[in-house]
């Protein structure tokens, strides 16, 4: 076991595609953790979804070896971290198990937005920040903005940069020096009793729930009775070990060690992440500092395409939820989709992860509704409602404001941007607060924006306008009163709730106008002419015709009187009257697909 003191625990920050994973390739390589042979492209990320979109989405530890130029053998724990705004919980949970950063600069692009909010992360914690400045092989390289933004924007000396490539190989023996040199050793290791803080868990068919913790002080290894502080709950360890970075087994992990623990809990919702674990025999008085209770932000409903799978998507949830506790769901039910769950996310990238991980790692096809965010709707009583689900939105007559949430986002653009980002962020009803001039070519606007403004394709057309340039971060703000309606929509009389929306009362017509002309158009042909309507309460904002099936029924008459053929029609007008009156419109699950993938 190697002592505290030759034990350094890092993460890698930065904004999305700076180049994080692709350093921790090298750093592998250098350490000769994984051999040339075994080594693959963003070898850290393993699943399938990370690789095909090029981006972290889940945090991965791994154990180094690394002979010092002092002459000692440390032993370095590195946690490659998401850069997406939608997963900055999980950057927070990794910080929380290190004493060090390295913080990544994209040698082309700059200081970004998510670089700003994950240092400013690592420095609340009050880790030691190593700044370095990826991608200098690049022949659009600025070194000298870099430096300057560092210490413009950071409030980093320049002389503290290392320079490196994780592409070409260049500056890694200088990063390795720098983590065993500048990040200090483990900490709390002096506390009497085991410690361990679970930072991330996951569930196997095999080994049931497995916890990945960071030991702060003491020791754990099998065959211990350990105890979770928070709940109480007591189970035998089964297996620890670390990750190289495949799981391997070990006898022991003691003060500063990163690694798993296996014990006999196999219900996923009795370990808690953020949670202490340490031993029944000589238990801990106090906890660890945990993280801050996650809200999710974005909601929608997810439903089965069959409704024979509804307990398998069931079991998928639960067991997505263990290893991220920002997933949300409980139990919904429609008229139109049957049963399902109502589920809450941290954003949209985080929404479409989670549709897509249920897809192919359980195999179950779903339907997801337009996804919404959480109002408050405060009544006249003096009650005050949280609605995440259009449906549950009170009688309008008992409504006296609605608030909506805010967000306060930075968002870094090139100079000449700035006239098409103040537009978007105008149509979307956002103000900007302040601007601030990072340096000759770019700017960083704080802009107020509706939270639901946001949701469906601000960023494309962020990314779009800035030619891909542009970056934005955000956090919740406050809630603000605003004029905002439910828009129901209605085929053939009828209320559909799967399409119902909240909305504001300015856009609520060409949104209307849009989605009944999409319907009209998805729906299959009726024997009667059907209409979709949008309506505000009983007022009818927009309306649309599903094609009807015309049958020829003068086609039998040929010559003869005019009257004959009115009296068929006339007969064929009376049957098609009475069939509106009592028949019912069966909308397939195909135009709710199409529907909502559309508005998605």
């Amino acid at each position: 076991m190697f002592a505290a003191p030759f034990t350094r625990n890092f993460c890698i920050i930065a904004h999305i595609d700076h180049g994080k994973t692709t350093l921790s390739d090298r750093l592998l390589e250098y350490t000769n953790t994984v051999s040339q042979r075994e080594l693959t492209e963003q070898h850290l990320d393993v699943m399938d979804l990370e690789k095909e979109r090029g981006i972290t989405i889940k945090m991965h530890p791994v154990v180094m070896h690394y002979n010092a130029k002092d002459g000692q053998t440390y032993k370095l724990h590195l946690t490659d971290t998401p850069g997406h705004v939608d997963f900055s919980y999980e950057v927070s949970r990794s910080l929380a198990a290190c004493e060090g950063a390295l913080l990544l600069i994209d040698a082309a692009q700059g200081v970004e937005a998510q670089t700003v909010a994950n240092a400013c992360l690592a420095f609340g914690q009050d880790l030691r920040v190593i700044p370095v400045i990826n991608k200098v092989d690049l022949p659009s390289a600025n070194l000298d903005l870099c430096m300057k933004q560092l210490e413009d924007i950071l409030a980093i000396p320049a002389e503290e940069a290392i320079l490196a490539s994780g592409k070409a190989g260049i500056g890694i023996e200088d990063i390795l020096e720098a983590v065993v040199t500048r990040i200090p050793p483990p900490r709390w290791t002096d506390y009497p009793t085991t410690r361990i803080l679970v930072f991330d868990s996951k569930y196997s068919a095999y080994s049931g729930v497995i916890s990945y913790g960071r030991v702060f002080s003491g020791s754990i290894r099998a065959d211990e009775m350990m105890l979770l502080m928070s709940t109480g709950q007591r189970s035998e360890v089964k297996e620890v070990g670390v990750f190289k970075p495949n799981m391997e087994k070990v006898a022991e992990l003691g003060p500063g060690d990163v690694g798993y623990i296996v014990c006999n809990i196999k219900n996923t919702d009795e370990i808690k992440i953020g949670d202490t674990i340490t031993l029944v025999n000589k238990p801990a008085a106090d906890k660890l500092p945990g993280y801050k209770e996650v809200r999710p932000m974005v909601y929608c409903g997810l439903y089965p395409l069959e409704s024979s799978d509804y307990e398998k998507l069931k079991i998928a949830l639960g067991k997505l939820r263990l290893n991220d506790s920002a997933l949300i769901y409980s139990l919904e039910t429609s008229v139109a989709l049957g049963f399902g769950f109502r589920c809450g996310f941290l954003g949209l990238l985080h929404m479409e992860v989670i549709q897509e991980r249920i897809r192919r790692e359980y195999a179950v096809e779903i339907i997801s509704t337009y996804p919404s965010v959480v109002y408050k709707v405060k009544l006249h009583c003096g009650a005050i409602d949280e609605i995440d689900n259009p449906i549950n939105m009170p009688d309008p007559a008992s409504i006296e404001e609605i608030l909506e949430p805010t967000i306060k986002s930075s968002i870094h653009i090139p100079n000449e941007s700035i006239g098409g980002i103040l537009t978007l962020v105008m149509e979307k009803r956002g103000t900007c607060d302040h601007t601030h001039t990072l340096d000759g070519a770019r700017i960083m606007l704080t802009c107020t924006l509706p939270l639901n403004e946001i949701l469906v394709d601000f960023n494309d057309r962020l990314k779009s306008i800035t030619r891909g340039y542009g970056s934005m971060d955000y956090e919740l703000g406050e809630y603000r009163a605003s004029d905002l309606v439910k828009m129901e929509v209605l085929v053939n009389n009828n209320q559909v709730d799967a399409f119902a929306s909240i909305v504001h009362r300015t856009k609520a017509e060409p949104q209307g106008r849009a989605l009944c002309k999409k319907l009209a158009h998805i729906i299959p042909p009726q024997m009667f002419k059907i209409a979709v309507q949008a309506a505000i309460g009983g007022k009818i904002i927009a309306r649309d015709n599903v094609r009807q099936i015309r049958k020829d029924v003068t086609a039998k008459c040929y010559g003869g009187d005019i009257s004959r053929k009115r009296k068929l029609l006339d007969k064929q007008k009376e049957g098609k009257k009475k069939m509106k009156q009592i028949g019912r419109v069966s909308i397939p699950p195909d135009a709710f697909i199409q529907v909502l993938k559309s508005s998605n």
